[in-house]
């Protein structure tokens, strides 16, 4: 799922470049652009004194009629009261009219706009009045003239950067004086991409004894941090500029912890985080929920945990894009139970959770097969009308059709349809591979021909899951002439395409082919991965070949593939299976040691192969050493623990881990709710035993003839005579005549 990116909530805080004022405007923020006093440098470059060409005594007497013009008729339209001079006006004239009325800022703006319909301005002109806009507060024209510096070809066809930057030093001291026009023209250079132009503007007024604003500089960082790979120029930039006393802000440590976590140095962003606090920088949401999402992509929920503690200590609380970025990483890493927890916590603090949380939610529990919990968080946002959208359709379909619940899947297609919205290739692929694990190949094909008619091609996946599916009924020859079409497509047979035929290969006990397959992969340029071992693993484990699946395990190390948890757990229980408990125990510990994270079916092959033996004691302490790594218990571990005690008579604990299993939304095997209910007649507790009975016969779970037997009797002798019939005929129907 997609994630939604930390540098949205960080510019967020980023203010305009260039606050946008009307031509009257009379508040301007303070831009904090410092001079060289503030800092008590000494050997700084002093800004030179303005020294136009002066004008002839011709010229002179045409500006002061000008000028004078100007002054008795200012409330006059100025294209009505200076339409004689036009003819014989020059852009020296504007400089020199300006030098007379500097005191009018009204006059003065009025003037050269009069001025730029005739001929365009000349760069000192501009300038000019960039000064005086800033001086007078009127940013918006001061940032329109900086803008036009650039965007008018006229302007900009013989002038150069440097031509540019002198003449606003060479106006600043006569026209204004003041350095917030220095952070406007940085500004400008960083909003049309001229970056290493902004870099030379900095340190070049540096010389002169001014320093940039933070917000100038934030400006500039934010806009390298948003570019591929920028945000190591970014961190650059900002070491570059802490040499030049920028007095940086809680907004410029957010956007330099967050080019960190994007460089993956977290535990340096982290660092950040105190040193901010250090030098008197107060962080805010952001700057916390930056280093937790650093922490949620990298998988370190202890880290990200504390964070949020130490967040919540200062008086700072988790925002939507925190809680967001910890349900994602925590549902990614399979922990559904505490991103749940999160989800909580995110509605009693009346963040409300949108659709991107629940469908990551609803594909987090899909993902662990716990179809109860993501129907019950699809109902739940429906309930609180938040509408899912195709991913959510989509995923919803994927956890039906990985439990086989395929009807389900079809029918919410449908509704999806219905609703006007259009599924793409993966929802379609998913519910094809879903009718193929389930046997169904005639809808398969069906859907993939409907598929087609609605303008969408079917991709590498979608013929994977058809071949698949034959492989599965052993019709190799069709899945051979469908690998055909495919390639004939332009689609190329890739990794999953192969392990698909490997693993046919195997199911069907020709390991010899099997492994020669995988060696012709290899020359096609098709190299295994931790699946191909896997499957190829699996078929020596069940065969009893644990030496040879051992081996593979060894060469998959050597080359350099990665296993997977359940490359483990396939040698966990081929160690199991084999009586080898030892060797499964020292695999444990030493995917333990090596930081590699077990589930659930890791432990489930321990648990079980301690049930055999009888060993429940030792069963049980495996299950708390589950619970103290964090490995949450799927329904197959209750299931085998419940069996277990129930055989041992530990009906108690029994009874508990079926009240548990049952709160987590796991729903019973028909062999545990029989062992349950057998356990607890052999230990005489007929009230729990008949609540299970009931509960057995109320969800439709098989049940044999002689505890249909036992009931009846018991009801007969209780008196409950008309009952004791109806689990009779209950019995003949179940038991003899569905039988037949």
């Amino acid at each position: 799922m997609k994630s939604r990116p930390v540098m949205l909530v960080v510019f967020a805080h980023i203010l305009s470049p260039c606050c946008l004022y009307r031509r009257s405007a009379k508040i301007l923020p303070s831009f904090s652009c410092f001079s060289s006093s503030s800092f008590g440098l000494s050997d700084v470059r002093p800004f030179p004194d303005y020294s136009p060409r002066k004008p002839s005594i011709k010229d002179s007497e045409f500006v002061h009629r000008i000028t004078n013009t100007i002054r008795q008729h200012q409330c006059e339209p100025f294209h009505q009261i200076l339409k004689p001079f036009e003819l014989n006006f020059r852009t020296d004239h504007l400089i020199w009219v300006l030098m007379e009325i500097k005191d009018n800022y009204s006059l003065a703006a009025n003037l050269f706009d009069w001025s730029c319909i005739r001929r365009d301005p000349s760069i000192e002109a501009q300038c000019i009045l960039i000064q005086m806009a800033v001086a007078a507060k009127d940013i918006t024209f001061a940032q329109r003239l900086c803008l036009d510096l650039w965007s008018k070809p006229s302007i900009q066809k013989n002038t150069t950067f440097s031509q540019i930057l002198d003449k606003l030093i060479y106006t600043y001291k006569d026209w204004g004086s003041d350095p917030y026009v220095f952070c406007l023209f940085f500004q400008t250079l960083v909003e049309n991409g001229q970056n290493g132009h902004a870099r030379d503007v900095f340190h070049k007024m540096f010389n002169y004894g001014v320093v940039l604003s933070a917000k100038s500089c934030n400006f500039l960082l934010s806009k390298l941090a948003r570019d591929i790979d920028g945000y190591n120029v970014s961190l650059q930039v900002f070491h570059e500029f802490s040499e030049g006393r920028v007095q940086w802000n809680t907004v410029s440590y957010n956007v330099v912890m967050h080019c960190l976590c994007q460089a993956r140095k977290i535990r340096e962003a982290h660092r950040i985080l105190f040193l901010m606090q250090q030098r008197g920088c107060s962080p805010d949401t952001v700057s916390y929920s930056t280093i937790i999402n650093g922490y949620c992509n990298q998988g370190d929920h202890i880290l990200m945990l504390r964070v949020v503690e130490n967040m919540k200590q200062i008086g700072l609380k988790p925002n939507a894009f925190t809680f967001n970025s910890m349900i994602f990483s925590l549902c990614k890493a399979g922990k559904l139970v505490e991103a749940e927890k999160v989800l909580r916590e995110m509605i009693y603090q009346r963040i409300f959770p949108d659709t991107a949380v629940y469908t990551t939610l609803i594909d987090g529990f899909s993902k662990i097969g716990n179809i109860a919990s993501a129907n019950r968080m699809y109902e739940e946002m429906r309930n609180q009308k938040v509408l899912p959208d195709s991913i959510t359709y989509t995923s919803m379909v994927c956890c039906f059709c990985k439990t086989g619940k395929v009807k389900e899947a079809e029918q919410l297609l449908h509704e999806m349809l219905s609703l006007g919205m259009k599924a793409d290739e993966f929802t379609y692929t998913a519910l094809i591979d879903g009718y193929c694990k389930a046997g169904m190949l005639q809808k398969a094909f069906s859907l993939h021909n409907e598929m087609i008619k609605v303008g969408l091609l079917p991709n590498v996946v979608t013929y994977t899951a058809l071949v698949d599916g034959l492989c599965k009924q052993g019709d190799i020859g069709t899945s051979t002439e469908l690998l055909q079409e495919m390639i004939s497509q332009g689609l190329v047979p890739n990794i999953f395409t192969c392990n698909v035929l490997l693993n046919y290969f195997c199911k069907s006990g020709k390991l010899g082919k099997a492994a020669s397959f995988m060696k012709g992969m290899e020359l096609d340029g098709i190299k295994p991965d931790a699946f191909t071992y896997t499957t190829l693993m699996d078929a020596y484990c069940k065969t009893g070949r644990i030496d040879t699946a051992h081996k593979l395990f060894h060469e998959m190390l050597q080359r350099g593939i990665t296993p997977t948890v359940v490359t483990f757990n396939v040698l966990m229980n081929g160690f199991c299976n084999s009586g080898m408990l030892g060797d499964a125990q020292k695999l444990l510990d030493w995917m333990l040691s090596k930081g590699i994270e077990p589930n659930a079916a890791t432990y489930n092959s321990l648990i079980r192969q301690h049930c055999i033996r009888n060993d429940v004691s030792a069963a049980t302490a495996m299950y708390q050493d589950m619970h103290h790594q964090g490995v949450e218990p799927d329904k197959t571990t209750f299931n085998i623990l419940i069996r277990g005690h129930s055989k041992a008579r530990n009906m108690k604990e029994a009874w508990f881990l079926y009240r548990d299993m049952v709160g987590k939304g796991f729903d019973p095997s028909s062999e545990t709710y029989t062992a349950l209910l057998k356990g607890f007649l052999k230990r005489k507790k007929y009230t729990e035993a008949r609540e299970v009975f009931e509960e057995m016969r109320n969800k439709g779970i098989p049940i044999d003839k002689e505890l249909y037997s036992f009931f009846a009797d018991m009801r007969f002798n209780e008196g409950n005579v008309d009952s004791a019939l109806l689990l009779c005929d209950e019995a003949v129907e179940k038991c003899l005549v569905n039988s037949r």
